[in-house]
């Protein structure tokens, strides 16, 4: 009987739910999304029970594939991370839709504890910075703000937790409240040092520590469920992890010193920095980026504002180009950029510079500048970005970039793939992974039962679309990122 892995990602906009087998393929996948709720400017919510129900629902979808037929079967989840859930523990219901990652209710209360000079202590202990982002400023607004709710939570009635958490205690009815390490380490409550949920944190959030889930490694069973007597006898809930830690995962990031970068709007940046915690970079995060077969790897992570959005932006509204692909054989047009550094500040700086009034601008033009050049400098911005990043990470690591994978489409540019590659002067590997962040999960299901009973068993499993190696020296590509750090230094100064 063939064992087939089914893979919950639980995105910010819809249930995704694939099928795969014991060698990483994806056999299938079904999709339902989700409704957004926007009560004011700047909150974001989400109903958990639809949330809930569209995760039966899409595996109801999936077993009707063919492959499902005489088949055994496990479940993995990964999930979006930071967004919270608080729910009674005897009805079963959330006293209040779940509050979003993108959330900014508790903006006011984290700047509070700030100027209250929490944020050494908060960083030292949870890795993390003090900020809405995070799930602990939406859990106290839900205790501060919805009647009943902190006497409930202090009577021990109330749990709270992550996407995850909410999961597995639906879907195994109650007897389960879990989560585990990395998506604890992103609700600015865990200490990442101990692996416990920390007191001091807890009480600076003013949350009751009887509403916390048991936190575990990744690779853990985490209990059994029928999903919603979909089927007749239970199955294991086996691997779960965030979904940045996920794709981390499925890029097969296993030693410190892989990073991997993901290629969208914006661009998710993280690298594993190996067994020893280290204070990130100003602006960047550590968090536990997996832990799985006895040991726990700690990552630095930050994230791009515009990347594929800057080429968005020249195509929808300066028409500069028709394609995406039309940037690239603009690009190629001339030998270089002529000087030219396009900074894409659209809304702001981000990591690591943190500069949220800086704008957008196109610096180094002359009367011999022309469209290829700006094609060519956009694409070159996005390298740039990433490698600010990489360079920060590492140099705070005090560790050596040894390859960075890759996935998005932008990665099928092959002139951003190489620039990026002599940026960073090492090689760059395009993953073949549509769904890395869900094949992490599956990864960590497959240790969870033991099928991978080592990270190089399972890692001889990835494919690669290819790989770029450095071709320019060191020296040139230095100059010209010497002039990217000049061009953004006049915009903040």
């Amino acid at each position: 009987m063939e064992n087939l892995i089914i893979a919950i990602d639980q995105s910010t906009s819809a249930t995704k739910a694939m099928l795969f087998n014991e060698k990483c393929e994806m056999l299938h996948r079904v999709n339902v999304p989700h409704k957004q709720y926007y009560p004011q400017s700047g909150w974001v919510e989400h109903d958990a029970e639809e949330i809930y129900e569209n995760v039966l629902k899409a595996v109801a979808g999936l077993l009707e594939a063919k492959y499902c037929k005489g088949c055994a079967f496990s479940l993995a989840i990964t999930n979006q991370r930071e967004t919270v859930v608080v729910w009674d523990k005897h009805t079963g219901h959330p006293v209040y839709r779940a509050i979003v990652w993108q959330d900014m209710r508790g903006a006011d209360f984290c700047n509070e504890l700030k100027e209250k000079n929490h944020t050494a202590m908060v960083q030292e202990k949870s890795g993390l910075l003090i900020d809405p982002y995070f799930a602990a400023s939406g859990a106290k607004w839900i205790l501060d703000n919805v009647d009943g709710a902190r006497k409930a939570a202090e009577r021990g009635d109330l749990l709270m937790g992550t996407i995850d958490s909410w999961l597995v205690w639906k879907l195994t009815e109650g007897r389960r409240h879990v989560t585990d390490y990395t998506n604890a380490s992103r609700t600015l409550l865990f200490n990442v040092h101990t692996l416990q949920w920390d007191k001091d944190l807890l009480d600076l959030f003013t949350i009751p520590s009887c509403m916390m889930p048991e936190a575990l490694p990744c690779d853990s069973v985490f209990g059994e469920t029928t999903l919603g007597g979909l089927l007749a006898e239970p199955i294991q809930i086996a691997g779960m992890l965030g979904d940045s830690h996920g794709a981390l995962v499925g890029q097969m990031c296993f030693e410190e010193g892989l990073g991997k970068t993901t290629y969208g709007t914006g661009s998710s940046v993280m690298v594993n920095i190996g067994e020893q915690f280290a204070a990130a970079p100003r602006g960047l995060v550590t968090s536990v980026g997996f832990a799985a077969l006895g040991k726990v790897y700690y990552a630095f992570e930050g994230n791009i504002h515009c990347t594929g959005a800057t080429i968005k932006w020249l195509q929808d509204e300066l028409g500069m180009v028709a394609s995406p692909d039309e940037a690239e054989q603009g690009a190629r047009a001339v030998e270089d950029a002529g000087g030219v550094y396009f900074i894409p500040a659209f809304a702001g700086l981000g990591a690591p510079w943190w500069h949220s009034e800086v704008r957008g601008a196109i610096m180094g033009m002359t009367l011999g500048t022309n469209r290829a050049h700006i094609l060519r400098a956009a694409l070159e911005s996005i390298a740039y970005q990433v490698n600010d990043l990489i360079r920060a990470m590492t140099r705070q690591a005090g560790i050596t970039l040894k390859e960075l994978r890759v996935d998005g489409g932008p990665t099928k540019n092959k002139f951003l793939m190489q620039f990026q590659a002599d940026c960073l002067q090492v090689p760059i590997d395009c993953s073949d992974v549509e769904e890395a962040s869900a094949l992490g999960a599956v990864v960590m299901n497959g240790m969870a039962r033991r099928v991978w009973p080592s990270f190089a068993e399972v890692a001889a499993l990835r494919h690669s679309r290819g790989t770029y190696s450095p071709i320019a020296s060191a020296s040139r590509m230095q100059a010209l990122y010497d002039g990217w750090l000049q061009a953004v230094n006049q915009l903040i100064k």
